[in-house]
C-alpha cells in the first residue's frame, strides 16, 4: 500500500531569487552605461581616425551583448513565472543563460589566445598614446560595472544566528525566555565550538537546586528524553549532549511533580553554495571581471613594452588573460551544467534530510533532491513505514529545510 502528497493540489511554481527584479534593474543599468561607452569609442575612432577606439569599442559590443542575455534572461523569467507551461518554473532560465555566456566567455578566451599566439610570430606596431589612455578608460567602466552588478556588497545574505556544522548554516531561533512563579528564567540550546547542551539562566538571580529541574522533550514522532542538569556556576547546564536535529517541545519542570513549562525549538536549515547561487547575474559579473583583468594586464603589458621596450609583453599580457577568462569560464560551466542536469545542489543537507526522516525507524528508499531556482530546492521523496503515517508527518518532520520550496512524498506501509 502507498500514497503520495505534494504541498497542496494547486501551488504556485515561482522559484525566482530573492533578488530578481532589483538584479535586473542592475544588468539593465550597466547595460546602458556599455552600450554608451561603445558608441562613444565607435564614434570617436571614425571621427578622428583611430582604428584603437573602433576595435575597442567593437570590442564592448561583445561585453554588452552578454548582459543583454542576461537581461533578457531576468526580464522572460519574470514575465512566465507563472505560467503553467514550465513545469517547475522559470528559476532555471537564469542558469540556461549563465551556461551560454560561459560558452561565449571560452570562446573569448581562445579568440584572444590566437590573436597573443599571431602577435609572438608577426608583432605589429603599437599606438601606446592611443592605446594606453583607451585600456585606463575600459577598466574605470568595468571596476563601475561590477560595482553596479554587486550593488557595492557580497552576495552573501546571513539572518539571524548561525551555526556552523560541516560547512552547513544553521538559522535557529534556540534562547526563550519564559515567565515562571519564581521569576523569569531562559533556555537555550548552547553550541558555540562545544557539543549541543541546554543552558538554563535565571534572570533575577533565584537558581533552585539543579538536581530539582529537568528539562524533557517531546519529539514529532513522539519519542521523549529527560535532560539531568548540573551547576556551572551562574547557569544550569544539561549533563547529555542533545542529538540532532535540534526540532522538539521542551518541557521545563522546576521540581518534582511540578507543573511543566513548555516551549517549542524549530530548527531551520537552509542550503548553501551553489544551491542559492544566482548564476545568471554570476555571468554578467564575471564577463565584467574578465573584460577588467584584461585591461589590467594590457595595460602592464602596454606600459613595460613602451618604457622598456619589451613589446613581447602585450601579446604575453593578452595570453594570462585568456588564461584566466577560461578558468573562470569553465567554474561558470562545471556548475550552471549541474543545475542544468539536475545534480544533487547540497550533499549535506541531502544527509541531513536522509537522517531527519529515518530517525523514528522509517526508512527512505529513495530521495531524489535538485534545484530549482536560486535558493529554491525541489525534493521527491519515498518513505518506508510500518506506522499510518500520512505525508503531512514528513512535511512537518522537513519543514526545517527552508529552501525546501517543492516536496512530493510517496509512503510505503510495509
Amino acid at each position: 500500500m502507498s500514497m503520495t502528497g505534494t504541498a497542496s493540489a494547486s501551488h504556485p511554481h515561482i522559484f525566482l531569487g530573492a533578488g530578481h527584479e532589483k538584479n535586473e534593474r542592475r544588468t539593465w543599468l550597466v547595460i546602458w552605461l556599455c552600450g554608451f561607452m561603445m558608441v562613444a569609442e565607435i564614434v570617436g575612432g571614425i571621427l578622428f581616425g583611430s582604428i584603437a577606439l573602433v576595435a575597442d569599442g567593437l570590442h564592448m559590443s561583445t561585453h554588452a551583448s552578454a548582459l543583454f542575455l542576461a537581461a533578457l534572461a531576468y526580464s522572460y523569467a519574470r514575465r512566465h513565472a507563472d505560467d503553467r507551461r514550465f513545469t517547475f518554473g522559470t528559476g532555471k532560465l537564469g542558469d540556461l543563460a549563465g551556461f551560454t555566456s560561459a560558452i561565449v566567455l571560452a570562446l573569448i578566451a581562445l579568440l584572444i589566445c590566437y590573436e597573443a599566439v599571431a602577435r609572438f610570430i608577426a608583432p605589429v606596431s603599437i599606438s601606446f598614446n592611443e592605446a594606453i589612455p583607451i585600456a585606463m578608460v575600459g577598466l574605470a567602466v568595468n571596476v563601475a560595472s561590477v560595482l553596479l552588478l554587486s550593488g557595492g556588497g557580497g552576495g552573501e545574505h546571513h539572518h539571524g544566528h548561525g551555526h556552523g556544522h560541516d560547512g552547513d548554516a544553521h538559522y535557529r531561533d534556540d534562547a526563550h525566555r519564559i515567565e515562571t512563579g519564581v521569576g523569569a528564567l531562559q533556555l537555550e540550546i548552547f553550541e558555540d565550538g562545544v557539543p549541543p547542551r541546554f543552558r538554563l539562566t535565571f534572570e533575577d538571580g533565584i537558581q533552585p537546586r539543579a538536581g530539582d529541574v529537568t528539562v524533557e522533550t517531546e519529539r514529532p514522532g513522539g519519542a521523549r528524553q529527560v535532560f539531568a542538569l548540573a551547576d556551572r556556576g551562574g547557569y544550569l547546564e544539561s549533563i547529555d549532549e542533545i542529538p540532532e536535529p535540534h526540532a522538539f517541545d521542551a518541557h521545563i519542570r522546576l521540581g518534582a511533580g511540578a507543573q511543566p513549562y513548555a516551549v517549542a525549538f524549530r530548527e531551520h536549515e537552509h542550503a548553501h553554495g551553489a544551491a542559492h547561487r544566482d548564476n545568471n547575474m554570476r555571468a554578467a559579473i564575471i564577463h565584467v571581471l574578465a573584460d577588467a583583468a584584461v585591461s589590467v594586464l594590457v595595460i602592464i603589458g602596454l606600459l613595460l613594452a613602451r618604457f622598456l621596450g619589451w613589446v613581447w609583453m602585450d601579446p604575453l599580457a593578452g595570453i594570462c588573460g585568456a588564461v584566466v577568462i577560461a578558468a573562470w569560464s569553465y567554474g561558470l560551466i562545471r556548475d550552471t551544467g549541474a543545475i542544468l542536469l539536475d545534480m544533487t545542489p547540497d550533499r549535506v543537507m541531502e544527509k541531513r534530510m536522509r537522517d531527519t526522516i529515518e530517525a523514528d525507524g522509517d526508512r527512505l528508499t529513495d530521495l531524489h533532491l535538485w534545484r530549482l531556482g536560486p535558493g529554491h530546492l525541489g525534493a521527491i521523496l519515498s518513505v518506508s513505514t510500518t506506522k499510518p503515517r500520512g505525508p503531512d508527518h514528513y512535511r512537518r518532520l522537513l519543514d526545517r529545510f527552508r529552501s525546501l520550496s517543492h516536496v512530493t512524498i510517496e509512503i510505503e506501509l510495509r
